[in-house]
């Protein structure tokens, strides 16, 4: 494998220095490289890391493929996802989720982790082959039931349990659906106006103050998916052990999405489908708690929630669209938006929101790392000067869905590297695999 100087780059948005590269490993100097990158002015943050990512195949390929993922992910600064079970066939089965995992080999822009459900089918009533699944060539470390929660508390409680003796997490889309029965948007005044049948936010927060408790007993990892509400970070703030100075020891973590960082439900007034996603975008009171739980560390990470679907799938009224909102490729530059621009968060605290804390959350030793020499080469390069205008249609994703189109974004990706190979050059994707060539520029 070639050497490497980056020349004049920012770690962490500090004083300027080099990085060196050698056999896809940070090292402390390299005599005559082979290669030499001018970073100027440039960002280097660890890889970064996303613990939900909707990725479609199998059985979606019209909306997304492994391929066309991982492009929007390495675009965006990524060197991991995971990626969700709601597949078809339903990633239930070590079949499927080796099926995944060998496919993110083939494309070879990021790494590719297989979530595995956790239950047969999603569809909440037995236990699907857990054991299995981890025991793969996948490695599968965390569960989940994606867009479904497991609500029998008894089926929780024997996941959970697996998930401990498998050093596994079981993540878990918090959602008591006997309170969401026809709910389209958030309950409040907005819905009310709007005519839309309102989502209880009680919905989200019982659940997780259930699991929470359930993960308690069982001695397990819990890992709360989307968390939407100012309740639900109080509830996991309680939970591990903060809230009050109480040192409960509950292993609780929890994820917050870019959306519910920045918009409200205020987005649903135009009736236009690309806002509607699952839990539901809230009030203007919740997305800035959650900036601040995420900051003080109550929640753990940005998740993107990456979702794309296909035209028809959007293209229609509210009731029957399908929810859900592109991410990876707007993710980063969000952050910045709402934690970096407003001082919740430096350069350091978005490595930690972004890249540590889920490598960490989902047990990956060889992400999330720092950049210092002996650790591996996989991070990524950002101009933080380099603003651009979203357009859905010039995204990598086969879908066009996002809920950003026209909206200037503050900074961009310029180059992103793993394990000592780049990924992305200057904004382009460099070719591995099936997909090579330049990305339409944005």
């Amino acid at each position: 494998m070639s050497t490497i100087r980056i020349r004049n780059v920012r770690p962490y948005g500090e004083d300027p220095t080099d990085l060196y590269v050698r056999d896809g490993v940070l090292v402390d100097t390299v005599d005559d490289p082979d290669e030499t990158v001018d970073a100027d002015g440039l960002v280097a943050l660890p890889g970064l890391v996303d613990l939900h990512t909707h990725l479609r195949e199998p059985g979606g390929e019209e909306a997304e493929t492994v391929a066309t993922g991982s492009a929007a992910a390495a675009l965006g600064g990524y060197t991991a996802v995971f990626a969700m079970p709601n597949t078809d066939p339903v990633a239930d089965s070590p079949v499927v989720v080796e099926h995944v995992w060998r496919r993110g080999r083939e494309v070879g822009l990021v790494d590719v982790h297989p979530v595995g459900a956790v239950t047969v089918g999603l569809e909440g009533s037995k236990l699907a082959e857990m054991g299995m699944m981890a025991a793969s060539p996948a490695g599968v470390r965390v569960f989940s039931d994606d867009g479904r929660c497991v609500n029998d508390p008894l089926i929780m409680r024997r996941a959970l349990e697996y998930a401990r003796a498998l050093d596994a997490v079981v993540a878990q889309h918090a959602e008591d659906h006997r309170l969401t029965v026809g709910a389209q948007a958030h309950e409040g005044p907005v819905a009310a106006r709007l005519g839309l049948a309102g989502w209880d936010p009680t919905a989200e927060e019982s659940i997780i103050a259930r699991d929470a408790m359930l993960a308690a007993a069982a001695g397990a990892r819990l890992h709360v998916c989307h968390l939407s509400t100012a309740r639900s970070a109080e509830i996991v703030r309680w939970a591990r052990g903060t809230l009050g100075g109480a040192r409960s020891g509950f292993r609780v973590s929890a994820e917050v999405t870019p959306h519910h960082l920045l918009l409200t439900d205020t987005a649903a007034e135009d009736y236009d489908p690309v806002h509607k996603v699952n839990p539901p975008l809230r009030p203007s009171a919740d997305t800035e708690a959650l900036r601040r739980a995420l900051a003080d560390g109550t929640v753990d990470c940005v998740a993107t929630d990456h979702a794309p679907h296909a035209v028809e799938a959007k293209d229609c009224e509210w009731s029957a669209a399908r929810p859900g909102m592109l991410g990876l490729q707007t993710a980063l530059p969000v952050v910045v938006t709402t934690m970096v621009a407003t001082g919740l968060l430096d350069w350091r605290g978005v490595a930690r929101v972004c890249s540590e804390a889920p490598a960490r959350v989902a047990g990956l030793a060889d992400q999330g790392r720092p950049l210092s020499p002996g650790e591996p080469a996989t991070l990524t390069l950002v101009d933080p000067e380099a603003a651009w205008t979203v357009r859905g249609a010039a995204l990598a994703s086969l879908a066009a869905n996002t809920p950003y189109e026209g909206m200037e974004m503050p900074v961009s990706v310029v180059h992103t590297m793993l394990r000592g190979r780049w990924t992305v050059q200057d904004g382009a994707v460099q070719e591995s695999g099936e997909v090579q060539g330049e990305v339409q520029d944005v």
